[in-house]
């Protein structure tokens, strides 16, 4: 395989403080790598430098073949990198589809000349993004809740439209920072499935993640970040056993039995 993003000595300071600490990785093209570390360690400001919404203090980024650091967000996204976020960022009050149709604009393709007098052209373009959209949705599984506010979804739900809005343009890298934070056992199985499915249709997948059973899942390697470092990087039973990670990662209260449990989790996925 062929590395579709490659970090090489990022460095990320805000005032004197060091977030990212010349942190080089290498994410090959069709895997599904894993980011993990303690909270603090820096994983959510490495995913904002690599996506465009911060600019790293040094270091080299390139993304598919190009330098990227520094490319503002959208220009990213224009070339296939998409993400979503800790939080999830909606738009309450447009429908289900609408707030898709948004993720798609990099897209669009018709001036507003052609939008305000309706060519041929701008309709069929406009068809396409609506194909495109219903398609994405109907992968999260929320195709017939398309005209519903977004607003009105549960929170396992607008989860799942903001991994469509994410996914309807094709991007070819998807970058999740936790997208299992507060979904129960059940809606969390079922993002791993999709997860799956989004990575099996050629995107390469980038995902932060806490849960460890939605991890050992999912990725064959992990990289693991702490105080701003890569601590370990490798196959993921290698750095699960890793003694160094499983004291700053796990801590040693209960220690054993947390891995027992993530080692289970990963046989049985």
């Amino acid at each position: 395989m062929s590395p579709i993003l490659e970090a090489s000595g990022l460095t990320r300071r805000f005032g004197g403080l060091l977030a990212i600490d010349s942190v080089s990785c290498r994410i090959e093209a069709g895997e599904i790598r894993g980011i993990i570390g303690p909270n603090g360690a820096g994983k959510t400001t490495l995913v904002n430098l690599v996506s465009g919404y911060l600019a790293p203090s040094a270091g080299s980024i390139r993304f598919d073949g190009a330098e990227a650091a520094g490319l503002r967000a959208d220009r990213l996204a224009g070339r296939g990198l998409r993400r979503t976020f800790q939080n999830v960022r909606l738009f309450g009050e447009m429908t289900v589809l609408g707030n898709v149709l948004v993720g798609l604009h990099s897209r669009a393709r018709c001036g507003l000349g052609a939008t305000l007098f309706r060519s041929g052209g701008q309709r069929r373009e406009e068809r396409a993004l609506h194909a495109a959209a219903l398609e994405a949705l109907e992968t999260v599984g929320l195709a017939p809740q398309a005209g519903e506010t977004a607003a009105s979804l549960a929170y396992g739900h607008r989860k799942m439209l903001e991994i469509a809005r994410a996914i309807a343009a094709g991007p070819k890298l998807l970058l999740l920072d936790e997208p299992a934070a507060g979904l129960n056992p059940s809606e969390a199985a079922g993002l791993v499935g999709l997860i799956r499915r989004i990575n099996s249709g050629g995107v390469t997948i980038l995902l932060i993640e806490h849960h460890m059973d939605v991890v050992m899942s999912l990725c064959e390697r992990l990289t693991v970040l702490h105080a701003g470092r890569v601590l370990a990087d490798g196959p993921a039973a290698q750095v699960r056993n890793d003694p160094s990670v499983i004291e700053a990662y796990l801590g040693r209260g209960g220690m054993e039995e947390r891995i027992a449990a993530v080692a289970a989790a990963g046989s049985h996925a």
